[in-house]
């Protein structure tokens, strides 16, 4: 699910050409897909006045079909393979009368390409890709649709962006309110990411695994007298590591350096904070006792897996899927290799959540004479229907759910693991750019048992750090951010290396540091963030 965003100073320069064609002034656009467009299928599109909803379980209040005489939407997307002879196309137009031009392009390719079809002005009916402050740019000048003026024909959006969630326009619209990216709904995880450690080793030694960070540093210290060659502790995220940290310690977030101080209801700056302090001087202890690696600052992925696969470290925070690919390195020669999911470290018991509403995808609607017709569309991917065809097919034609109420791929008996991929090339599902509101049944979400117990061992006990409020800021505050913040994390990232590596930092230092941020701009930032905030609440 990578993907690439168009620098914002190219789309500035395009801006010319976009609007030059949206008046008719363009030029004949360049071929824009490297799949040609499906052959039209047999017409099995459905009288007009017949609505065939019912047809297709819980659309949301969209009427099926959308359109009641021939149709075709051009859309860009995401792809390795040509998509129009799949079913995925086949099947829309089936249910809404609208035949589909997908023009994919591979992950590597897609950024490039859609550089060529904005500079063209030619744009594509739908499409994503262009970054968030960008396409606001695009839209205020009529290029593309501002979604939320045409709510009212959209019942799937109105009711999770307008009715369930107002916030959302507030966050990500512009300052006139209008809203230019079709959000993602409920497609993260629960738990993706977070501590985990040697269970095999633990129970060897007869550890169990700690409950709060007192437990943890016990446990430290027992492994590492049983194995004094070693370093408990390995990393590869770099200066990423007080990030990933700072959610034990309520001082992190998806806006970090900065996070919002719940309990104060107030922005701050993390690496000056009380809490992060005694991060360091956790981090600080863990490193002076030989329990955390020494080039936990500069591991690669390559060393760091190299430790976690031997005897050389033990525990580490990573990506949920690590668990399985360790096991699944190693099971030759370490049989019993078992790496677990944890409890998290740290004062707040807490682990990162992840957002439900994801707007930064940029799926946006062309402003163009079919645009009430790509918006329907969209709206019927998002409804509980639109959403099981984009993620799981067809039930009954491609799919049937088991006992369990997993889905079972008759055509895909003989293959070993069917992913999200392997549904995207058999089927065209899993687009990226097409799905909206993912189907929680999905292959997506078959977590292995090692993944299963690290959802459960979180979600039953509700360990989550609260979500920040996502602000909207003003051109200029994005200016003053951009100029402060890189500043601000190089320094922080320095003096807090510097704080836990030389053995004489200590209070003195950690002062002239709180002075040298304000110098560097931290109270000018958080200034900044706390004028979003107000402007936020007073919407």
């Amino acid at each position: 699910m990578n993907r690439k965003h168009l620098n914002g100073a190219l789309v500035l320069t395009l801006l010319t050409s976009i609007l030059a064609a949206c008046s008719g002034g363009a030029s004949e656009p360049e071929p824009a897909a490297e799949t040609p467009a499906a052959e039209q299928p047999a017409a099995e599109t459905p009288a007009a006045e017949e609505d065939t909803s019912s047809q297709y379980g819980d659309t949301g209040g969209i009427k099926l079909p959308i359109v009641d005489e021939p149709t075709t939407l051009t859309w860009m997307l995401v792809s390795e393979n040509p998509a129009n002879d799949k079913l995925i196309a086949k099947e829309i137009e089936k249910r809404t009368g609208i035949t589909l031009d997908l023009q994919t392009y591979s992950s590597t390719t897609y950024q490039d390409r859609l550089r060529v079809v904005v500079a063209s002005g030619q744009l594509p009916d739908i499409f994503h890709g262009l970054p968030f402050a960008e396409l606001k740019k695009i839209g205020q000048q009529g290029a593309v649709v501002p979604i939320n003026d045409y709510a009212d024909m959209l019942p799937n959006f109105k009711k999770l962006y307008i009715d369930e969630n107002p916030w959302v326009v507030k966050s990500y619209g512009d300052e006139a309110g209008k809203l230019y990216s079709w959000p993602i709904y409920n497609m993260n995880r629960d738990v993706n990411h977070g501590w985990m450690y040697r269970k095999d080793i633990f129970d060897k030694l007869g550890i169990p695994e700690w409950t709060n960070t007192d437990e943890f540093y016990e446990a430290m210290k027992k492994v590492k007298e049983a194995y004094p060659d070693s370093f408990p502790i390995a990393s590869k995220t770099k200066d990423g590591i007080f990030r990933d940290w700072g959610y034990g310690w309520g001082v992190s977030g998806a806006s970090y350096p900065m996070y919002y101080d719940e309990a104060a209801k107030t922005w701050k700056f993390a690496p000056s904070q009380a809490e992060f302090k005694e991060m360091l001087d956790f981090m600080k202890k863990l490193y002076n006792e030989g329990l955390l690696d020494p080039e936990f600052l500069t591991d690669t992925p390559d060393s760091w897996t190299a430790k976690l696969t031997t005897d050389k470290a033990f525990v580490t925070w990573d990506w949920i899927g690590r668990l399985d690919l360790f096991y699944n390195q190693v099971k030759d020669q370490y049989p019993t290799y078992d790496m677990r999911y944890a409890n998290p470290v740290g004062p707040t018991g807490n682990v990162r959540t992840l957002p439900k509403i994801d707007v930064n995808f940029g799926i946006t609607v062309a402003n163009n004479d079919k645009k009430e017709i790509a918006l329907k569309l969209l709206d019927y991917l998002t409804s509980p229907s639109g959403a099981a065809l984009v993620t799981l097919g067809v039930e009954g034609e491609t799919f049937n759910f088991d006992a369990d109420g997993k889905p079972v791929y008759p055509e895909l008996a003989d293959v070993p693991l069917v992913d999200i991929k392997v549904l995207e090339d058999k089927y065209g599902l899993w687009l990226e750019g097409m799905y909206l509101n993912p189907d929680r049944r999905s292959v997506y979400y078959n977590y292995t048992e090692k993944e299963q117990e690290a959802q459960d061992k979180i979600v039953s006990q509700n360990k989550f750090e609260a979500l920040d409020p996502v602000l909207n800021f003003t051109d200029d505050e994005n200016a003053t951010i951009a100029e402060l913040q890189v500043t601000l994390m190089k320094e922080a990232a320095e003096f807090s290396a510097k704080y836990i590596l030389d053995k004489a930092y200590g209070d003195a230092q950690w002062s002239e540091w709180q002075q040298n941020a304000e110098k560097a701009g931290a109270g000018q930032l958080t200034d900044v963030f706390n004028a979003a905030q107000a402007r936020f609440e007073s919407q």
